[in-house]
Protein backbone atom coordinates (compact mmCIF):
# COMPACT_ATOMS: atom_id res chain seq x y z
CA UNK A 1 0.00 0.00 0.00
CA UNK A 2 1.27 3.48 -0.86
CA UNK A 3 2.28 5.73 2.01
CA UNK A 4 -0.63 8.15 2.56
CA UNK A 5 1.31 10.25 5.07
CA UNK A 6 -0.79 9.22 8.06
CA UNK A 7 -1.78 6.20 10.13
CA UNK A 8 -5.37 5.88 11.37
CA UNK A 9 -6.77 3.95 14.35
CA UNK A 10 -10.15 3.88 16.11
CA UNK A 11 -11.14 3.80 19.78
CA UNK A 12 -7.64 4.61 20.98
CA UNK A 13 -6.82 5.31 24.64
CA UNK A 14 -5.23 8.72 25.13
CA UNK A 15 -4.07 8.13 28.72
CA UNK A 16 -0.47 7.88 27.51
CA UNK A 17 -0.82 10.93 25.26
CA UNK A 18 -1.73 13.54 27.88
CA UNK A 19 0.49 14.56 30.78
CA UNK A 20 -2.42 14.59 33.25
CA UNK A 21 -2.58 10.82 32.55
CA UNK A 22 -6.39 10.89 32.60
CA UNK A 23 -8.24 8.16 30.78
CA UNK A 24 -10.06 9.23 27.63
CA UNK A 25 -10.58 7.54 24.28
CA UNK A 26 -10.31 9.03 20.82
CA UNK A 27 -13.03 8.04 18.37
CA UNK A 28 -10.42 8.25 15.59
CA UNK A 29 -6.70 8.99 15.95
CA UNK A 30 -4.52 10.00 13.00
CA UNK A 31 -0.74 10.11 13.42
CA UNK A 32 0.46 12.31 10.55
CA UNK A 33 4.13 12.02 9.60
CA UNK A 34 3.91 14.15 6.45
CA UNK A 35 2.15 17.55 6.77
CA UNK A 36 1.82 17.67 2.97
CA UNK A 37 -0.77 14.90 3.36
CA UNK A 38 -3.17 17.10 5.36
CA UNK A 39 -5.21 18.24 2.31
CA UNK A 40 -5.85 14.61 1.37
CA UNK A 41 -6.64 13.64 4.95
CA UNK A 42 -9.22 16.40 5.37
CA UNK A 43 -10.73 15.56 2.00
CA UNK A 44 -11.83 12.23 3.46
CA UNK A 45 -15.62 12.31 4.08
CA UNK A 46 -15.27 11.20 7.71
CA UNK A 47 -12.74 13.99 8.44
CA UNK A 48 -14.24 16.97 6.62
CA UNK A 49 -16.75 18.03 9.26
CA UNK A 50 -15.69 15.95 12.25
CA UNK A 51 -14.84 17.61 15.57
CA UNK A 52 -11.05 17.97 15.72
CA UNK A 53 -8.47 17.87 18.49
CA UNK A 54 -4.85 18.56 17.53
CA UNK A 55 -2.67 16.89 20.14
CA UNK A 56 1.06 17.40 20.62
CA UNK A 57 2.58 16.00 23.81
CA UNK A 58 -0.75 16.58 25.57
CA UNK A 59 0.99 18.88 28.06
CA UNK A 60 -1.45 21.78 27.76
CA UNK A 61 -4.78 20.00 27.64
CA UNK A 62 -7.31 18.58 30.08
CA UNK A 63 -9.45 15.79 28.62
CA UNK A 64 -12.72 16.05 30.54
CA UNK A 65 -14.40 13.27 28.52
CA UNK A 66 -13.83 10.92 25.60
CA UNK A 67 -12.90 12.74 22.39
CA UNK A 68 -15.36 12.50 19.49
CA UNK A 69 -14.40 12.97 15.86
CA UNK A 70 -10.75 13.11 14.91
CA UNK A 71 -7.70 13.46 17.13
CA UNK A 72 -4.67 14.55 15.08
CA UNK A 73 -1.01 14.17 16.03
CA UNK A 74 1.76 15.67 13.87
CA UNK A 75 4.75 13.41 14.41
CA UNK A 76 7.47 14.72 12.06
CA UNK A 77 10.30 16.19 14.16
CA UNK A 78 12.86 17.89 11.93
CA UNK A 79 15.03 20.87 12.94
CA UNK A 80 17.00 22.74 10.28
CA UNK A 81 19.25 25.79 10.09
CA UNK A 82 17.89 27.49 6.98
CA UNK A 83 19.79 30.78 7.16
CA UNK A 84 23.01 31.59 9.00
CA UNK A 85 23.98 35.27 9.22
CA UNK A 86 26.67 37.12 11.16
CA UNK A 87 24.31 38.28 13.92
CA UNK A 88 21.43 35.80 13.83
CA UNK A 89 20.18 32.58 12.31
CA UNK A 90 16.83 31.36 11.03
CA UNK A 91 15.82 28.01 12.50
CA UNK A 92 12.97 25.87 11.19
CA UNK A 93 11.29 23.27 13.39
CA UNK A 94 8.48 20.87 12.54
CA UNK A 95 5.42 20.89 14.80
CA UNK A 96 6.34 17.50 16.24
CA UNK A 97 9.71 18.60 17.66
CA UNK A 98 9.87 18.44 21.46
CA UNK A 99 10.23 22.04 22.62
CA UNK A 100 13.07 21.38 25.07
CA UNK A 101 15.00 19.56 22.33
CA UNK A 102 14.72 22.69 20.18
CA UNK A 103 15.97 24.89 23.04
CA UNK A 104 19.10 22.79 23.53
CA UNK A 105 19.65 22.30 19.79
CA UNK A 106 19.80 26.07 19.37
CA UNK A 107 22.05 26.63 22.38
CA UNK A 108 24.38 23.92 21.12
CA UNK A 109 24.88 25.91 17.92
CA UNK A 110 25.69 29.17 19.65
CA UNK A 111 22.20 30.65 19.28
CA UNK A 112 20.54 32.35 22.22
CA UNK A 113 17.21 33.70 23.36
CA UNK A 114 15.39 30.48 24.24
CA UNK A 115 17.36 29.68 27.41
CA UNK A 116 14.67 31.06 29.74
CA UNK A 117 12.16 28.73 28.06
CA UNK A 118 14.12 25.57 28.89
CA UNK A 119 12.22 22.50 30.09
CA UNK A 120 8.79 23.81 29.12
CA UNK A 121 6.83 20.68 28.15
CA UNK A 122 5.14 20.37 24.79
CA UNK A 123 6.03 20.61 21.12
CA UNK A 124 7.29 23.33 18.81
CA UNK A 125 3.89 23.36 17.12
CA UNK A 126 2.17 24.27 20.37
CA UNK A 127 4.63 27.07 21.23
CA UNK A 128 3.17 29.83 19.03
CA UNK A 129 -0.44 28.84 19.77
CA UNK A 130 -0.02 29.59 23.46
CA UNK A 131 2.79 32.12 22.94
CA UNK A 132 4.61 30.17 25.63
CA UNK A 133 6.58 32.17 28.14
CA UNK A 134 8.57 31.78 31.34
CA UNK A 135 11.03 33.71 33.47
CA UNK A 136 10.49 36.99 31.65
CA UNK A 137 10.64 35.71 28.04
CA UNK A 138 7.96 34.82 25.47
CA UNK A 139 8.50 32.83 22.29
CA UNK A 140 6.66 35.43 20.19
CA UNK A 141 9.69 37.70 20.48
CA UNK A 142 11.69 35.29 18.31
CA UNK A 143 9.07 34.04 15.85
CA UNK A 144 9.90 34.89 12.25
CA UNK A 145 6.95 33.08 10.72
CA UNK A 146 4.60 30.15 11.24
CA UNK A 147 3.28 27.66 8.70
CA UNK A 148 -0.24 26.40 9.33
CA UNK A 149 -2.79 24.28 7.51
CA UNK A 150 -6.08 26.08 6.85
CA UNK A 151 -8.96 23.61 7.12
CA UNK A 152 -11.32 25.88 5.21
CA UNK A 153 -9.15 26.26 2.11
CA UNK A 154 -7.30 22.92 2.53
CA UNK A 155 -4.00 24.74 1.94
CA UNK A 156 -0.83 25.44 3.87
CA UNK A 157 -0.52 29.15 4.76
CA UNK A 158 2.41 31.29 5.90
CA UNK A 159 1.92 33.70 8.80
CA UNK A 160 4.50 36.43 9.33
CA UNK A 161 5.17 37.41 12.91
CA UNK A 162 2.76 40.36 12.85
CA UNK A 163 0.04 38.10 11.42
CA UNK A 164 0.30 35.84 14.47
CA UNK A 165 -1.20 38.55 16.74
CA UNK A 166 0.69 37.42 19.80
CA UNK A 167 -0.59 38.38 23.24
CA UNK A 168 -0.20 37.07 26.76
CA UNK A 169 -0.64 33.30 26.29
CA UNK A 170 -2.54 34.12 23.12
CA UNK A 171 -2.27 34.17 19.32
CA UNK A 172 -4.38 34.04 16.18
CA UNK A 173 -3.90 30.27 16.19
CA UNK A 174 -5.46 30.00 19.64
CA UNK A 175 -8.33 32.30 18.70
CA UNK A 176 -9.06 30.42 15.48
CA UNK A 177 -9.06 27.10 17.31
CA UNK A 178 -8.98 24.04 15.09
CA UNK A 179 -9.45 26.04 11.87
CA UNK A 180 -5.66 26.46 11.72
CA UNK A 181 -3.22 23.61 12.38
CA UNK A 182 0.37 24.72 13.04
CA UNK A 183 2.75 22.54 11.02
CA UNK A 184 6.07 24.42 11.25
CA UNK A 185 7.72 27.17 13.29
CA UNK A 186 10.52 29.47 12.15
CA UNK A 187 12.55 31.34 14.75
CA UNK A 188 15.02 34.19 14.23
CA UNK A 189 17.58 33.61 16.97
CA UNK A 190 20.41 36.02 17.84
CA UNK A 191 24.03 35.01 18.28
CA UNK A 192 24.65 37.71 20.87
CA UNK A 193 22.12 38.83 23.45
CA UNK A 194 22.33 39.88 27.10
CA UNK A 195 21.13 37.14 29.42
CA UNK A 196 17.87 37.76 31.26
CA UNK A 197 18.27 36.89 34.94
CA UNK A 198 15.89 39.50 36.38
CA UNK A 199 13.10 37.04 37.18
CA UNK A 200 12.89 36.04 40.85
CA UNK A 201 15.10 33.11 41.74
CA UNK A 202 17.24 32.95 38.60
CA UNK A 203 20.22 34.96 39.89
CA UNK A 204 20.07 33.06 43.19
CA UNK A 205 20.07 29.71 41.38
CA UNK A 206 23.10 30.75 39.31
CA UNK A 207 24.89 31.74 42.51
CA UNK A 208 24.02 28.35 44.04
CA UNK A 209 25.57 26.73 40.96
CA UNK A 210 28.81 28.59 41.68
CA UNK A 211 28.58 30.80 38.61
CA UNK A 212 30.64 33.94 39.07
CA UNK A 213 30.45 36.91 36.72
CA UNK A 214 28.11 37.14 33.72
CA UNK A 215 26.59 33.70 33.09
CA UNK A 216 26.57 31.97 29.71
CA UNK A 217 23.26 31.31 28.04
CA UNK A 218 23.59 27.56 28.57
CA UNK A 219 24.16 28.18 32.28
CA UNK A 220 20.95 30.21 32.43
CA UNK A 221 19.11 27.32 30.76
CA UNK A 222 20.51 24.93 33.37
CA UNK A 223 19.47 27.26 36.19
CA UNK A 224 15.95 27.51 34.75
CA UNK A 225 15.73 23.72 34.41
CA UNK A 226 16.84 23.29 38.04
CA UNK A 227 14.23 25.78 39.21
CA UNK A 228 11.45 24.13 37.21
CA UNK A 229 12.45 20.64 38.36
CA UNK A 230 12.40 21.70 41.97
CA UNK A 231 9.13 23.65 41.77
CA UNK A 232 7.05 21.49 39.44
CA UNK A 233 6.26 17.77 39.75
CA UNK A 234 7.44 15.68 36.81
CA UNK A 235 4.45 14.45 34.74
CA UNK A 236 5.98 10.98 34.48
CA UNK A 237 5.76 10.69 38.27
CA UNK A 238 2.65 12.74 39.01
CA UNK A 239 0.16 13.60 36.26
CA UNK A 240 -0.10 17.34 35.63
CA UNK A 241 -0.12 19.98 32.89
CA UNK A 242 2.21 22.48 34.54
CA UNK A 243 0.71 25.85 35.43
CA UNK A 244 -3.04 25.41 35.24
CA UNK A 245 -4.09 29.05 35.61
CA UNK A 246 -2.90 32.19 33.84
CA UNK A 247 -1.55 35.01 35.96
CA UNK A 248 -4.52 37.42 36.00
CA UNK A 249 -4.15 40.85 34.41
CA UNK A 250 -6.22 43.56 36.08
CA UNK A 251 -6.45 47.35 36.17
CA UNK A 252 -3.65 49.11 38.03
CA UNK A 253 -6.03 50.77 40.47
CA UNK A 254 -7.52 47.43 41.52
CA UNK A 255 -4.04 45.93 41.85
CA UNK A 256 -2.96 48.82 44.07
CA UNK A 257 -5.97 48.37 46.33
CA UNK A 258 -5.35 44.62 46.60
CA UNK A 259 -1.67 45.13 47.39
CA UNK A 260 -2.57 47.60 50.14
CA UNK A 261 -5.11 45.16 51.61
CA UNK A 262 -2.86 42.10 51.23
CA UNK A 263 0.82 42.87 51.96
CA UNK A 264 3.08 40.42 50.17
CA UNK A 265 0.91 40.13 47.05
CA UNK A 266 3.31 39.99 44.07
CA UNK A 267 2.38 42.61 41.46
CA UNK A 268 4.14 42.83 38.08
CA UNK A 269 3.84 45.20 35.11
CA UNK A 270 0.96 44.35 32.81
CA UNK A 271 0.81 44.39 29.01
CA UNK A 272 -0.16 48.10 29.11
CA UNK A 273 0.63 51.04 31.37
CA UNK A 274 -2.83 50.87 32.94
CA UNK A 275 -2.69 47.18 33.87
CA UNK A 276 -0.85 44.95 36.31
CA UNK A 277 -0.24 41.20 36.42
CA UNK A 278 -0.80 39.30 39.65
CA UNK A 279 0.61 35.98 40.81
CA UNK A 280 -2.10 33.35 40.45
CA UNK A 281 -0.03 30.97 42.58
CA UNK A 282 0.01 33.46 45.49
CA UNK A 283 -3.75 34.01 45.29
CA UNK A 284 -4.45 30.26 45.21
CA UNK A 285 -2.08 29.53 48.08
CA UNK A 286 -3.60 32.30 50.21
CA UNK A 287 -7.02 30.79 49.52
CA UNK A 288 -5.75 27.58 51.12
CA UNK A 289 -5.47 25.23 48.16
CA UNK A 290 -1.76 24.40 48.07
CA UNK A 291 -1.31 20.68 48.73
CA UNK A 292 -5.08 20.04 48.72
CA UNK A 293 -6.25 16.57 47.76
CA UNK A 294 -9.68 15.04 47.32
CA UNK A 295 -9.57 11.48 46.07
CA UNK A 296 -6.91 11.45 43.35
CA UNK A 297 -7.49 15.05 42.23
CA UNK A 298 -5.35 17.63 43.95
CA UNK A 299 -3.02 20.61 43.97
CA UNK A 300 0.74 20.09 44.05
CA UNK A 301 2.47 20.52 47.39
CA UNK A 302 5.39 22.22 45.61
CA UNK A 303 3.41 24.82 43.68
CA UNK A 304 -0.17 26.06 44.12
CA UNK A 305 -0.54 26.72 40.40
CA UNK A 306 -0.27 23.03 39.46
CA UNK A 307 -3.24 20.67 39.52
CA UNK A 308 -2.22 17.01 39.82
CA UNK A 309 -3.62 13.55 39.21
CA UNK A 310 -2.49 11.23 42.01
CA UNK A 311 -3.51 8.16 40.03
CA UNK A 312 -7.07 7.64 38.87
CA UNK A 313 -8.60 11.11 38.83
CA UNK A 314 -10.83 11.76 35.84
CA UNK A 315 -10.61 14.85 33.71
CA UNK A 316 -14.08 15.85 34.93
CA UNK A 317 -12.90 15.65 38.57
CA UNK A 318 -9.88 17.84 37.83
CA UNK A 319 -12.08 20.34 36.00
CA UNK A 320 -14.47 20.51 38.97
CA UNK A 321 -11.53 21.13 41.31
CA UNK A 322 -10.23 23.92 39.06
CA UNK A 323 -13.65 25.56 39.15
CA UNK A 324 -13.76 25.40 42.96
CA UNK A 325 -10.32 27.00 43.18
CA UNK A 326 -11.26 29.81 40.82
CA UNK A 327 -14.54 30.42 42.64
CA UNK A 328 -12.78 30.73 46.00
CA UNK A 329 -10.16 33.16 44.64
CA UNK A 330 -12.93 35.25 43.08
CA UNK A 331 -14.84 35.30 46.35
CA UNK A 332 -11.83 36.30 48.46
CA UNK A 333 -9.95 38.69 46.17
CA UNK A 334 -12.47 39.67 43.48
CA UNK A 335 -10.05 38.41 40.81
CA UNK A 336 -11.18 35.92 38.13
CA UNK A 337 -8.85 33.12 37.10
CA UNK A 338 -8.64 31.62 33.62
CA UNK A 339 -7.26 28.17 32.81
CA UNK A 340 -4.11 27.94 30.73
CA UNK A 341 -4.67 24.42 29.31
CA UNK A 342 -7.34 23.75 26.72
CA UNK A 343 -10.39 22.05 28.20
CA UNK A 344 -11.65 19.29 25.89
CA UNK A 345 -15.05 17.77 26.47
CA UNK A 346 -16.08 20.26 29.12
CA UNK A 347 -16.51 23.95 29.87
CA UNK A 348 -14.70 25.88 32.59
CA UNK A 349 -17.41 27.56 34.69
CA UNK A 350 -16.44 28.64 38.23
CA UNK A 351 -20.06 29.74 38.74
CA UNK A 352 -21.00 26.07 39.16
CA UNK A 353 -18.75 25.91 42.22
CA UNK A 354 -20.04 29.05 43.94
CA UNK A 355 -20.92 28.08 47.46
CA UNK A 356 -19.28 24.69 47.01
Amino acid sequence: MADRGWRLAEGVSLSGRNTFRVEARAERLADVHNPAALPALFSEPWAQFAPLLVLGEGSNVLLASDVPGLTLCLTRARIALVEDGPDSALVEADAGVAWNDLVHWSLGRGLCGLENLALIPGTAGAAPIQNIGAYGVEVGEFVDSVQAFDRETLRLREFEREDCRFGYRDSVFKREGDALIVTMLRLRLPKRRPVNTAYAGVAEELAAMGIEGPPKHRQVAEAIARLRTRKLPHPALLGNAGSFFKNPVIEAAQAGALAAAHPGLPVFPGPSASTRKLSAAWLIEQAGWKGFREGDAGVAAQHALVLVNHGRASGAELLALAERIAASVQARFGVPLEPEPRIVGGRFDPGRAQGG
